[in-house]
């Protein structure tokens, strides 16, 4: 594993008004999305040899790209990066039908590690354009999930970025109108979009199901309860990942005096502990646990050795890796393949 950055100086134990402490979110990091994609590029590095190609970064953070490049794995942009016949992962994201297409024309070993719950609104995309509905994605323009699910239906999609972006939609027909989302989206602010949408579109149906994620709502919820009492939030993950820069948001609005985001525990700040008591700690779905203690171990020499754990819910979910991974190099099963990597956080031991 790449070493992480040394901080230039310590944190110093400073005095503040009250007890100093830190306060956990649970659930916070890995999701099992994540968990699978990961574990997908480290099984097709063991069982096909480096290098494997992967199509964008497997998960928006750094730590765990770089941590895979350094035993072998290769980032690209697109597939046409890709050596003819190599073996190629798509990403945790999802790609549309003509990033699989132009992977098949290259005859690439390709492995779709695509969350199954992105997969789910593909799915649903795809089917409500075959029913001739018209669909509003609501979702960050340029992001990797969002361009996959407009890819599933291009003709039938519209794509709202924010509130702001409501009074300006046209569609062709409301009869038919339905909503999506991005699955790593404020679960507040869609449903504000959703409801200015149906002020203006009074029949506009909904999904099948709630897009947005499980492990993205969860971690909405359990950073507003730490945030409620925390003078200081930090929140790590990198700042391409969506579900982490909500964090930070979240935290804000549900009464955090100031909250910051920090891929490495190195970047956390002196100035920011000024008059700091009580330190809220959370983490992106995309985060291994290592560098959230790597946080806390910073926090510790600053003084903030006591640390409690708020649990605002339980996850225990797991997906079954691709097909093509779930035997070894030799071809007998891999206990991994049908449950990732059954590992538990430490706020899940016990």
């Amino acid at each position: 594993m790449p070493p992480m950055p040394a901080r230039r100086e310590q944190l110093k134990d400073l005095p503040v008004a009250g007890a100093k402490r830190v306060v956990l979110a649970a659930p916070r990091g890995y999701c099992a999305g994540v968990d699978r994609a990961v574990i997908a590029v480290e099984k097709a590095l063991a069982n096909y040899g480096a290098p494997v190609y992967v199509r964008k970064q497997i998960v928006h953070n750094i730590h765990v790209v770089t941590t895979l490049e350094a035993q072998g794995a290769i980032f690209v942009d697109e597939v046409e990066e890709v050596p003819e016949g190599s073996t190629v992962v798509f990403s945790a994201h999802g790609v549309s039908p003509a990033v699989v297409k132009g992977a098949a024309d290259r005859e690439l070993h390709a492995i779709d590690a695509t969350c199954p719950l992105v997969t789910k609104v593909h799915r649903e995309a795809t089917r409500f354009a075959r029913d001739n509905y018209q669909i509003l994605l609501i979702g960050h323009d340029g992001h990797e999930e969002v361009e996959g699910t407009m890819g599933h239906a291009p003709e039938r999609t519209i794509l709202v970025n924010s509130p702001a972006d409501v009074p300006n939609i046209v569609v062709d027909n409301t009869d038919n109108l339905v909503w999506l989302s991005q699955t790593t989206l404020s679960v507040d602010e869609t449903m504000e979009t959703v409801r200015l949408l149906r002020e203006r579109f009074p029949t506009l149906q909904d999904p099948p199901s709630d897009d947005i994620c499980y492990a993205t709502q969860n971690r909405q919820v359990a950073i507003k309860k730490v945030a409620e009492d925390a003078d200081l939030v930090i929140v790590v993950g990198s700042a391409n990942s969506s579900n982490t820069v909500r964090l930070v948001d979240v935290a804000l609005e549900y009464g955090a005096k100031a909250a910051y985001r920090v891929d490495y525990a190195s970047e956390i700040k002196q100035e920011w502990l000024e008059g700091v008591s009580t330190v809220g700690v959370t983490s992106g779905a995309s985060v291994p646990e290592v560098l959230v203690q790597e946080v806390l171990a910073d926090l510790a020499e600053a003084g903030y050795g006591d640390v409690s754990t708020v649990v605002t819910a339980e996850e225990d979910l797991m997906f079954s890796l691709p097909k093509e991974l779930r035997t070894d190099a030799q071809g007998n099963p891999d206990e991994r393949g049908l449950g990732g990597r059954n590992r538990k956080l430490d706020w899940q031991q016990g």
